[in-house]
C-alpha cells in the first residue's frame, strides 16, 4: 500500500543523495523508520545506520545502507552488521515509462547466451547492423519485417529467458545488484513505496509473455524492449532499450 512521506519528505527528494540522507538520519526520519521496519529490523535493536551513494555507472543500486544491531541472547549481547542495496526510482507523473537499461547487444550475449542467428536479428532492431532493403526506417528494421521464421527464433529466444533478462535489467547481478526497489512518485504531493526486488521483478514481469506490438516493437511482461534512438543519429543511437513504468509497482 502506497505511504504518505513524512513532514521532511514534504520539502521534496530531488535526488539519491537526499534518501541516503533520510536513513543516516534515521533516528528523527519517519520515512527512514518506515524503511528499515520494511526491511524487517527491529528499530529497538539497530545501534548506527550509514548511508552511501553509490557512485559510478553500471550499478543497478543507488544506496549502499550499512545497519549495525545489537541482538540480546542468553549469555551475551550479539553485534552485528548487516548490508543492504537499495535502487531509486524518482518518478514525475502516474503514466511515464523510466529507462532502466540501455547497451548494446554485445553487451548481453555472454550472459543471455545469445546464439549468432539471435544476435544478428537483435542488432538489425537495434540499428547496429544495417537494415535490409525495402525497410520502411533507414536506420533499423521492425519485428514485423522479419521472416516468420526469424520473428520465431527471437520470440523463442526472449519467452524462454524473460525471466532471467528481467531480473539482469532490474536487480542486475554482483556486488552492487538492488535487494530494494524504493519508487518516489512527486506527481501529486509526494508518496513512496518500498519492495523488496524479487517482488518488483515479478510485477514487472507481469503475464510473463513476449508480444509483438502492432508498431514492430517488443514488449517483456510489462517491460518493452526497443532500439535507443535519438542522438542525432549518432551510433549511440544504435542501442537496446528496456523502458518500464515504475509507478505500476504501487
Amino acid at each position: 500500500m502506497p505511504m504518505t512521506g513524512s513532514e521532511i519528505a514534504k520539502g521534496g527528494f530531488n535526488n539519491e543523495q537526499e534518501v541516503a540522507d533520510k536513513f543516516n538520519n534515521w533516528k528523527k526520519d519517519l520515512d527512514a523508520q518506515k524503511w528499515l521496519e520494511l526491511m524487517m529490523y527491529n528499530l529497538d535493536e539497530i545501534t548506527s545506520v550509514k548511508a552511501e551513494k553509490i557512485g559510478g555507472k553500471g550499478y543497478k543500486s543507488d544506496i549502499n545502507v550499512t545497519i549495525n544491531v545489537t541482538i540480546q541472547k542468553k549469555t551475551k549481547n550479539a553485534e552485528l552488521t548487516s548490508v543492504e542495496n537499495i535502487q531509486v526510482k524518482l518518478v514525475s507523473n502516474d503514466v511515464g515509462f523510466n529507462q532502466v537499461e540501455k547497451k548494446k547487444v554485445n553487451a548481453y550475449i555472454e550472459n543471455w547466451h545469445i546464439d549468432s542467428e539471435v544476435e544478428n536479428i537483435l542488432k538489425l532492431y537495434d540499428g547496429e547492423i544495417p537494415p535490409r532493403l525495402g525497410s520502411r526506417d533507414a536506420k533499423r528494421m521492425y519485428v514485423d519485417e522479419f521472416t516468420d521464421v526469424e520473428q520465431e527464433k527471437l520470440k523463442s529466444f526472449l519467452q524462454k529467458n524473460l525471466i532471467m533478462i528481467i531480473s539482469d535489467v532490474i536487480r542486475g547481478r554482483g556486488r552492487f545488484a538492488a535487494e530494494w526497489t524504493l519508487v518516489i512518485n512527486k506527481s501529486n504531493g509526494y508518496k513512496w513505496k518500498l519492495i523488496a526486488v524479487n517482488e518488483a521483478i515479478s510485477i514487472y514481469a507481469g503475464d510473463c509473455k513476449v508480444v509483438f506490438t502492432k508498431s514492430g516493437n517488443i514488449h517483456l511482461g510489462n517491460i518493452t524492449l526497443q532500439r535507443k534512438g535519438g542522438d542525432n543519429g549518432a551510433a549511440s543511437a544504435n542501442m537496446l532499450q528496456f523502458k518500464a513504468n515504475p509507478m505500476i509497482l504501487f
